[in-house]
């Protein structure tokens, strides 16, 4: 993650009989690992994605730089392998806590994840009776006959087994949630494709355009991270308090990016060179380093309204 994670030791390894009551500990499966870091009443489950399965081990759950702070209970469950969850030890050790009444510690348990830990996120929700979900940018599968759209990540799918129940279609688990909300943007096309599969009444999505699949970058950036997780802690619903935070989106390099590419893809000029002013006078106190490509994006812009392009 974006942030530096506070110094961490390994806790202590145990199996599932004694992790019931410990305050910290890591359970060691042979294609996933549980690792808990107990705080306060609430607990966050944090699912790896593609890029944390790179830094290797030893690795503190996913986005614990950002959870830690909040002051909740964190557990991360870590796989070995860019599998998207699909083998059978990440769900035995859910459910082993489970029937051990782990879960049944903490007033409210929240899932999250981005993209592979999304889906993972989801599709495990219903081992943990009431929990919340928050997935951002989260395949509903990469089955291709189910979800044909999805042509991302084929070196990832192919080491992965997408075929047979349990646990292949996030869609099958969304009936069984207590809460989800889901952050995608809707300008990708395949996360949009997914994210229609996921709807349901107990779904709420939040569009965040310009934000690419890599959706979580933009939101640890604008600091709106713990705003989304407070909200699954504390009620059901992600309401004003984040659409008014989201506001800092707009000085952030990778959804700037965003913006103006698209802009200039669609051949809207005139919005290009206004976006571009905007941020330029948003980022005034910048380096120049960081507004290059906002002036290179002007200066394209510029030159295809003068030679005549609709703006």
């Amino acid at each position: 993650m974006d942030a530096p994670a506070p110094a961490l030791d390994v806790p202590p390894e145990m199996g599932l009989d004694a992790a019931v009551s410990a305050g910290r500990f890591l359970v060691r499966g042979d294609h996933a690992n549980l690792w808990f870091e107990g705080a306060g009443d609430a607990l966050v489950v944090a699912f790896d994605n593609l890029a944390t399965i790179d830094e290797g081990w030893p690795r503190a759950p996913w986005a614990w730089g950002r959870l830690a702070p909040l002051g909740h209970s964190v557990l991360g469950v870590q796989s070995h392998a860019k599998d998207w969850f699909r083998q059978p030890t990440a769900p035995a050790l859910l459910r082993g806590l489970e029937e051990r009444g782990f879960f049944r510690r903490f007033r409210r348990v929240v899932l999250t994840g981005a993209s592979m830990g999304g889906f993972a996120a989801l599709n495990f929700a219903p081992l943990i009776p009431e929990a919340r979900v928050l997935a951002f940018s989260p395949q509903s599968t990469m089955n291709r006959a189910i979800a044909p759209f999805e042509q991302r990540f084929p070196f990832a799918v192919r080491k992965s087994n997408w075929e047979g129940m349990p646990f292949l279609d996030a869609a099958a688990a969304v009936p069984y949630i207590r809460r989800a909300v889901v952050l995608y943007d809707p300008f990708v096309p395949e996360d949009r494709a997914h994210a229609a599969r996921l709807a349901g009444p107990n779904v709420q999505f939040l569009r965040a355009a310009f934000t690419t699949h890599e959706a979580i970058r933009v939101v640890l950036k604008s600091a709106t991270f713990p705003i989304l997780v407070d909200g699954l802690v504390e009620g059901d619903e992600v309401g004003r308090a984040f659409w008014a935070a989201w506001r800092a989106r707009r000085g952030v390099t990778k959804w700037q990016r965003a913006l103006l590419a698209a802009a200039a893809n669609r051949g809207r000029h005139a919005l290009v060179v206004r976006a571009a002013e905007a941020m330029l006078r948003l980022g005034a106190d910048l380096p120049d380093e960081d507004k290059v490509f906002i002036r290179r994006a002007r200066r394209a812009a510029t030159h295809a309204l003068k030679a005549g392009a609709p703006g």
